[in-house]
């Protein structure tokens, strides 16, 4: 039924109107239209809400319900059963009470009523469908299968049509029976089902009671049990076969010797074990089997003749009566002829020639002694030929007749041709019957055909409902029946069955089993996690993975990986018509994680211990300096912490020797760094003398090496030393350090006062010497100061020249010319003896004093130029000047 805003052709807007109906006020003059509007929303809304509820009742949990089936957690499924149990005891506990709680004779019944509460277990044979727990049923009384209520009716409907089809003249006239779908019992058309019915038939459209059984009314059956003992079902309305009677009757045994028992009605029968000693059929021996109701044939062997006695063999006594396949042969009545009859008991038949006998034509009758034969009297014979229209035209012979041989028009067995032709030969024509046969598909194709089509002789191989078997009747019209088979549908291990109509195994869920799965691991663990078998692929396995990890001597603690859904790459599909290749997720091993498990490991330069990862395992690299010591063992690595190994050793020194050299030596180590002593100083050390005018090159490793003594004569250019004393006389011992000693032991004349006595003394001791004037002295001394005393200056030439006794002091003074343009430097002066030094760069100015010179060489000059002087950069102007003193 289609709802009433459809009907209304309004379907659009409502919630709008409804709306703005929300939003004005109820005023008089709206009335009209507005209750129009009201009414057909109210309309709608209650065909809504009926769409609504029969979609609520379409989804109560029901015998296969989706409902319960997808309650998979373990509380919810035990709930579930612990509720059904409870349902099965109130059904059967009537039962059980009388049964003193035997359970025995319920096992059919509960079957069929446990089925009710399985999923996929009760389905409509007719549509394929489930049978939910609110939905009007049948039941089949006696196969008691449940269908819809529409369905069977509309099959019995269609079922009395075609036979009435078929076999009716006046199509409908008749009532015919209709079968049930599944079993072919047949009903009459009065017991076609018309109402909803609970199982016992007292209730109708009985209420969805969640604490019943579906469809059923709660109250007791009281159907009259099968066998019919007299008593009625004591189970509340349920589904199924009525269980055995559980009534107690006293009955005595089966051969009625022993006295009556308390018995149960369904089990009456019993035996007092006793042998039965009755006389059997075959009147020689007795009944040797233990207490029953009839005896059996006597199982014994004996010998037994034929019935004409003629021959004897050995046979079962239950059998005594049997025939030997010899003729009779004994002499009939009329003495002439044989019995022909085989082994018979009883008197021969009469002669079959001593009754009254006519001609082969039956015309002429006569009565011969059963000695002479009879005669053909000579006549027509006149018999009907096989034909059925003519007669033999022979004289009368024995035996057959002849084939008619009349030529006669005939017409096909169709009607369409006519032929003449032989009277004993058919004539059919070569067109064929376009007639469709009774099954309405395949048409009649048969040779001439008379109008009476056959039923189709093919088979109907249509697919069945199940969509697993075709229809193997013959060809017919309308639906076919529907697929008789049952199939099984068990859980994953097998143990708990049930048993479904075909066509509903791939539908159907397995049904719950309690059992521990079965499953081999598909893992390599030996044995799964213990649950419970279940339906489809087992979950994954969570137990650790425990494998032996590469590299390592440890296994794998993460859970079991060798089975895990992993996205597939697949190509971006170019539209919605193209369907994927790869399904969205794929079942791949993965491999086992690297070992995450903590080991001490030092780094290389061993600086420190950390915990690394397994997989990471060996020595790593702390980031600080290496610290190494060196080839040179000086210095250590500054690089990276690394690996040494025979490619990747520390780096080489690249410094330079920084020991301490040898004290003395200012020299640096010519050698890169290096381990050990550093080699000998082979460099030349320029340094002064003692009396700092000779430049002296000593090699650094003897200055160094050497004692103080060694020092001081390496240090010294072996010349006289040029300093003077305080006395004023040059120093005589050779070049030598400090200041020097005052002991002068040069000779020195000491003069009496007035200068005319001379003597000789050490000049260190002259300070303590003096020499006295005598008479002589003194007369000179008169003479002398007379004589005025004179001073004057002369060139060295004159000096030279002058052989007189005036001292001479000659200054030699040296001048470089560039340091009088100015190119020169600042001074610094020194002192050789008298001599004394100014230099800068490359400059110096030299004064020598020489004391009592009496003649200037020029090599001295020369000498000290290139002492003090570069020839190369200096150009030296040497100049003397004397100055003489008289005195």
């Amino acid at each position: 039924m289609e709802p009433a805003w459809r009907q209304q052709g309004k379907g659009r807007g409502r919630s709008q109107e409804s709306q703005g109906e929300r939003s004005r006020p109820p005023q008089k003059e709206r009335e009209g239209p507005g209750a129009s509007v009201r009414s057909k929303f109210d309309e709608i809304r209650k065909s809504n809400q009926a769409a609504a509820q029969r979609l609520v009742e379409s989804r109560v949990s029901s015998s296969s319900s989706d409902e319960e089936d997808d309650e998979d957690e373990e509380v919810k499924v035990d709930h579930k059963d612990g509720k059904r149990g409870k349902i099965l005891a109130s059904t059967f506990t009537t039962y059980t009470d009388q049964t003193g709680g035997d359970a025995t004779g319920l096992v059919r019944t509960g079957q069929y009523v446990s089925d009710l509460f399985q999923s996929g277990a009760l389905t409509c044979l007719i549509c394929i469908g489930s049978v939910k727990r609110t939905q009007a049923v049948w039941s089949c009384s006696s196969c008691f299968s449940l269908f819809h209520l529409p369905c069977i009716q509309k099959w019995a409907r269609d079922s009395a049509f075609l036979v009435s089809s078929v076999t009716d003249e006046d199509f409908g006239q008749k009532q015919h029976p209709w079968p049930c779908p599944k079993c072919r019992a047949e009903y009459p058309p009065s017991a076609t089902p018309n109402r909803y019915m609970c199982y016992c038939g007292k209730q109708q459209d009985p209420p969805a009671d969640p604490w019943l059984a579906p469809h059923s009314c709660g109250s007791v059956c009281q159907k009259q049990l099968k066998p019919t003992c007299g008593h009625t079902c004591l189970l509340l309305c349920h589904p199924g076969p009525c269980p055995p009677c559980p009534k107690m009757v006293s009955v005595s045994c089966l051969c009625g010797r022993a006295k009556p028992l308390p018995r149960r009605c369904s089990n009456k029968a019993w035996s007092c074990q006793q042998t039965c000693s009755k006389l059997l059929p075959c009147k020689q021996h007795n009944c040797t089997q233990l207490c029953h109701t009839e005896c059996r044939p006597c199982p014994r062997v004996s010998i037994q003749r034929c019935v004409c006695g003629r021959e004897q063999a050995e046979r079962s006594c239950s059998s005594p009566q049997w025939n030997c396949q010899q003729v009779c042969g004994s002499l009939l009545s009329c003495g002439n002829h044989t019995c022909e009859v085989l082994c018979h008991d009883g008197v021969c038949p009469p002669c079959p020639r001593s009754v009254s006998r006519s001609c082969p034509c039956s015309k002429t009758k006569s009565s011969l002694p059963c000695t002479e034969e009879v005669l053909p009297c000579g006549d027509t014979c006149d018999r009907r030929l096989s034909c059925g229209k003519h007669t033999c035209s022979m004289r009368c012979h024995r035996g057959s007749c002849e084939t008619c041989r009349h030529e006669v028009e005939k017409e096909c067995r169709c009607g369409k041709y006519r032929k003449f032709m032989p009277c004993h030969k058919e004539y059919l024509c070569d067109s064929k019957c376009p007639k469709t046969r009774s099954c309405q598909r395949h048409q009649c194709r048969r040779k001439c055909c008379p109008g009476n089509c056959p039923p189709c002789d093919q088979s109907c191989g249509r697919t069945l409902g199940c969509r697993n078997h075709k229809c193997p009747s013959g060809c017919h019209q309308g639906s076919c029946y529907p697929c008789p088979e049952a199939v099984e549908v068990t859980c994953s291990c097998g143990t708990t069955v049930l048993s479904v109509p075909c066509g509903r195994e791939r539908s159907t869920r397995p049904p719950r089993c309690k059992e521990t799965c079965r499953h081999p691991p598909s893992c390599h663990h030996p044995s799964r996690e213990t649950h419970r078998c279940h339906p489809g692929p087992c979950p994954p396995c969570r137990l650790p993975c425990l494998l032996p990890l590469p590299r390592c001597s440890h296994t794998c603690p993460p859970p079991c990986h060798d089975q895990v859904l992993v996205k597939s790459q697949q190509v971006q599909l170019a539209g919605p018509w193209e369907q994927p290749s790869e399904p969205a997720f794929v079942q791949k091993a993965l491999p086992c994680p690297p070992c995450q498990v903590p080991i001490p490991t030092s780094c290389f330069g061993e600086h420190e211990v950390s915990a690394v990862p397994c997989h990471r395992r060996g020595r790593f690299s702390c980031q600080r300096p290496c610290g190494r010591p060196l080839t040179c063992g000086n210095h250590d690595c500054s690089r990276e912490c690394h690996l040494v190994t025979d490619g990747n050793k520390c780096k080489v020194c690249e410094e330079g020797c920084s020991k301490p050299r040898p004290p003395g030596c200012p020299h640096p180590c010519s050698r890169p760094c290096h381990p050990g002593n550093c080699p000998t100083c082979s460099q030349m050390i320029r340094q002064r003398c003692h009396c700092k005018i000779s430049l002296l090159y000593v090699e650094c490793t003897k200055l160094t090496s050497a004692d103080e003594q060694t020092k001081v004569e390496l240090s010294s250019c072996n010349n006289q030393c040029p300093k003077e004393l305080s006395c004023g006389h040059r120093c005589k011992q050779v070049c030598h350090p400090g200041v020097c000693e005052e002991k002068c032991q040069q000779k020195v004349k000491l003069r009496c006062p007035c200068k005319r006595i001379k003597k000789e003394f050490l000049c260190s001791l002259s300070n303590q010497c003096v020499v006295q004037c005598v008479d002589a002295c003194r007369d000179q001394q008169r003479k002398v100061s007379q004589v005025h005393k004179q001073t004057h200056t002369c060139t060295v030439t004159e000096c030279v020249t002058l052989e007189c006794t005036i001292t001479c002091v000659c200054v030699c003074v040296c001048v470089c010319v560039c340091t009088l343009s100015g190119e020169g430097g600042g001074a610094e002066s020194s002192s050789r003896g008298g001599a004394e030094e100014t230099s800068g760069d490359h400059h110096t100015f030299i004064k020598l004093h020489l004391t009592r010179l009496r003649q200037i060489d020029e090599f001295i000059i020369k000498a000290l130029i290139t002492e003090y002087f570069n020839p190369n950069k200096c150009i030296v102007d040497v100049e003397l000047l004397c100055v003489c003193v008289l005195f």
